[in-house]
């Protein structure tokens, strides 16, 4: 017990409490709810890749602590899934960085990049994740908001020109983002692109769903513009591709000079992790290109029943081009506050989500706005629409 008066929390850290994923996964557990608000499957990956990592593990291989870097089967395997899907040429050896998931390469990144004072430009509404790290690295986070339209969110280019500043230091870019499910246009990233060649911006970017994006959208790695290899930082995974979330495998690729910062803070955080793990991804993304096209036809298929189902209940539902989540409207329900709304829901349907507002800087811009994930099996999405149909009433 402490006799100081002093908190506890330090001042960087004091605005964020408990995450809004465990408050209501932890609600879902209580009323036994379906839990359509934590992003993660409720299925494995594919069988292949899990049996890779037990045949690691038996074969004695990442048991003990995997070089600081990654493994180098997993380091080359990243590196070839960047030439060959982009173009992007990268040294396996100086360019290439695995990481404790994504997280961990965003929270890297910003604590070795950020200086005290340093603006950061980030996309609202954001993962929560990008405001803690920004705050830690001592960083001013400054959100421009992607603003809803004709049915999708959209990104104001004018206005992510006009927040740049002289003490803007780096530009955290999220595609296919989320939680809105955009997919910024080729014609979008060029713009950010030049826009930070002139400024000389550092950017970072969350590439996290690269793979899950519908349609006629295109993921296309803001690192492939001109002027901008040297100046970015781009983070992947395996947790949302290959559907092991738990495995906590991701990567950051860059210039030597870039990734070498990132390695300096993140030898710091974790260290190593996923030793075995390392190797079942490094053959995971070698997998032929049918897996990766049935998996995303899978995912368009939830989506768009989940998007038909919610709509049905009363839902107004912004369409969906990439990562596996979809946002809805609650207002057509007569309802505007959605933090209140998602914590009666399991009350009142059964149902978990989140509540789009704990993404916003000013939480009043997505106060009616509620997320809902569509990673799960076809009888879960049919049950919990089913469940929702209730709120008409």
């Amino acid at each position: 017990m402490t006799s100081s008066a002093r908190p506890l929390l330090n001042r960087r850290l004091a605005e964020f409490g408990t995450t809004i994923f465990a408050e209501m996964s932890a609600l879902a557990l209580k009323t036994g709810s379906i839990n359509l608000g934590q992003g993660f499957p409720d299925t494995d990956g594919p069988e292949e890749v899990r049996e890779a990592a037990v045949r690691a593990l038996r074969d004695g291989r990442g048991n003990q602590y995997p070089p600081g870097p990654g493994i180098p089967e997993l380091r080359t395997a990243i590196a070839a899934h960047q030439q060959r899907r982009y173009g992007l040429s990268y040294d396996p050896d100086t360019e290439v960085l695995v990481t404790a998931g994504a997280t961990e390469a965003i929270a890297a990144a910003l604590l070795a990049l950020v200086e005290p004072g340093d603006e950061v430009i980030a996309l609202e509404p954001y993962y929560d994740s990008y405001a803690a790290c920004i705050a830690m690295a001592g960083g001013q986070r400054v959100p421009v908001t992607l603003r809803p339209g004709e049915g999708r969110f959209r990104l104001d280019l004018d206005e992510l020109r006009d927040a740049v500043t002289d003490r803007t230091r780096l530009l955290l870019i999220n595609t296919p983002h989320n939680p809105t499910g955009t997919v910024l246009t080729r014609e979008e990233l060029a713009s950010i692109a030049e826009l930070a060649v002139e400024r000389d911006l550092l950017v970072v970017t969350d590439e996290v769903y690269e793979h899950l994006v519908f349609d006629d959208a295109e993921h296309v790695p803001l690192a492939t513009f001109p002027g901008m290899r040297d100046r970015t930082v781009s983070i992947g995974s395996a947790g949302k591709t290959f559907s092991f979330t738990g495995w906590k495998v991701g990567w950051v690729t860059g210039t030597p000079a870039l990734v070498t910062a990132v390695r300096s803070a993140k030898q710091f955080l974790t260290y190593v992790s996923a030793g075995p793990f390392q190797y079942a991804v490094a053959e995971a993304l070698a997998l032929p290109e049918s897996y990766f096209t049935a998996f995303r036809e899978d995912l368009r298929a939830k989506r768009d029943t989940l998007a038909a189902g919610l709509t049905e209940a009363g839902f107004s539902v912004f369409h969906t081009a990439g990562t596996y989540f979809l946002t809805a409207d609650i207002r057509p329900l007569g309802e505007t506050d959605g933090i209140t709304f998602c914590r009666a829901l399991p009350d009142r349907a059964g149902v978990v989500a989140i509540p789009t507002a704990v993404f916003y800087d000013h939480r009043e811009q997505g106060a009616p706005f509620v997320r809902f994930a569509f990673c799960k099996k076809e009888p879960v999405l049919s049950e919990a629409i089913t469940r929702l149909q209730g709120l008409r009433t």
